[in-house]
């Protein structure tokens, strides 16, 4: 049985972009991005809302850009290797391989696809995430949060949902990041 995991990197007032949709403060460093690339291994499936996907589908690209990093090849392979699941009500096709389009989010299809794959399902983005927060099928949190405020943008956690947390791991990294994991407590 998988495990959902919501994940992102969020500024230190908890937002995962500023209040222009810009998220260049959020870059992680190779040793967080190694890091954040052992966490990603065990995802077999990502479900992103179209806006993230959107953003997400450079890794479809980047072994062909020139001078990347041994760690940005690596999360690529793990990101082009994934399967993905799109829910958009305004994309009409996947641009990338791997993907599909879902029309809704349907919590009892997430559960499913939660009990019948082995490897975890990662879910981003907040609209996304917050209907799987309220449905009650976020097994674990994880943060990486950046030593910047940005002082408004887009919430990591949505208005609107609750979870009642406990912490199960930190790290801190040399660059003023720090990871953070979380389950919900049930």
């Amino acid at each position: 049985m998988g495990r959902l995991i919501y994940s992102g990197i969020v500024s230190l007032d908890g937002f995962i972009n500023d209040a222009t949709g810009n998220f260049d403060w959020a870059a992680p460093d190779e040793e967080a991005h190694a890091f954040v690339n052992d966490l990603e291994r065990s995802a077999g499936t990502y479900l992103y809302g179209r806006r993230l996907y959107e953003v997400m589908t450079v890794w479809e690209t980047v072994p062909q850009l020139p001078d990347q990093s041994p760690v940005m090849l690596d999360y690529a392979e793990l990101w082009r290797s994934a399967d993905k699941i799109v829910f958009s009500t305004s994309l009409s096709a996947a641009s990338t391989p791997r993907t599909r389009i879902e029309r809704h989010f349907d919590a009892d299809a997430v559960a499913r696809l939660k009990q019948d794959d082995e490897r975890d399902i990662s879910i981003g983005g907040p609209t996304l995430a917050a209907a799987a927060i309220a449905a009650g099928l976020v097994d674990e949190y994880r943060l990486v949060v950046c030593p910047v405020v940005v002082g408004g943008g887009t919430s990591f956690f949505p208005d609107g949902v609750r979870a009642d947390l406990g912490l199960l791991d930190e790290h801190r990294f040399p660059s003023g990041l720090v990871f953070l994991r979380y389950a919900p407590r049930r």
